[in-house]
């Protein structure tokens, strides 16, 4: 794995002159939660009771778009209407109740070994989630309270425009706040699975690793400009000292 290589295409590629990361901005579905599973069962389940067809790779694809979006997009594909906001709220409600009948989706193996290096070296962390349910945000404020608090989470309802626009991370950026100014994209890691994420985390100008936790092919994740392309949480935690060591000697 050449880190120093990949951060120095990073810095060359958007003209910075350093990189100094002083936040961790992690996604939640598929990064800190093994959930894409469940969330795949829950989105079939859902759309089917609205007459639409969505297979468990549709919901690997969309992950990390707002859910609205999700759906709007796929009533417009599949049933040619244009519907609103607020109906396709009321579509992802009964996605939503899908998912809370399921079994809870357990934290994913490496994150709070990660978190605590990640502690341990200075850096903030945040969450750029595409959710934007209450249970599932204050889950994260209990399983990772000690590393994380609400003011640095940014949620669905927080954006008009979500993944894979920049939108998310700029907000998360902004969210991420040091001494009142918002942090530059060279101030901060992107921390992703989903191809949608990736392109948010590179639109930002963000260094974004992405790590394949779920079931579509490492080549659909390059192909968004991942700066880093890792197989699980637990290799990241793994690789972090490297990580860590190799942005310091690029300095």
């Amino acid at each position: 794995m050449e880190v120093k290589k990949a951060i120095r295409r990073y810095t060359e590629k958007h003209g910075f002159g350093a990189f100094c990361p002083k936040a961790v901005l992690f996604d939640m579905d598929g990064v800190l939660y093994d959930s894409m599973p469940n969330h795949a069962v829950a989105w079939q389940k859902g759309m089917a009771r609205f007459g639409i067809g969505m297979t468990a790779e549709d919901a690997y694809l969309t992950e990390g778009q707002r859910g609205v979006d999700t759906i709007r997009q796929m009533v417009l594909e599949q049933q040619g209407r244009h519907i609103d906001e607020a109906e396709a709220q009321l579509m992802y409600d009964e996605k939503t109740r899908q998912f809370h009948l399921l079994p809870e989706a357990p934290v994913m193996p490496g994150v709070l070994r990660l978190m605590e290096q990640i502690a341990h070296d200075g850096l903030a962390i945040g969450v750029v989630t595409g959710s934007g349910q209450r249970p599932l945000i204050d889950r994260l404020l209990t399983d990772f309270g000690r590393y994380l608090d609400e003011c640095h989470i940014v949620t669905a309802y927080d954006v008009k425009r979500g993944k894979p626009h920049p939108d998310p991370y700029l907000m998360g950026l902004d969210k991420m706040a040091d001494g009142g100014h918002a942090l530059h994209p060279s101030e901060a890691i992107v921390v992703e699975n989903a191809p949608l994420g990736v392109c948010a985390g590179v639109a930002a100008r963000i260094f974004t690793i992405a790590v394949n936790t779920g079931v579509l092919p490492d080549a659909l994740l390059a192909q968004q400009g991942a700066d880093l392309l890792l197989p699980s949480m637990n290799v990241l935690s793994d690789c972090w000292p490297l990580i860590a060591a190799s942005w310091r000697d690029v300095l």
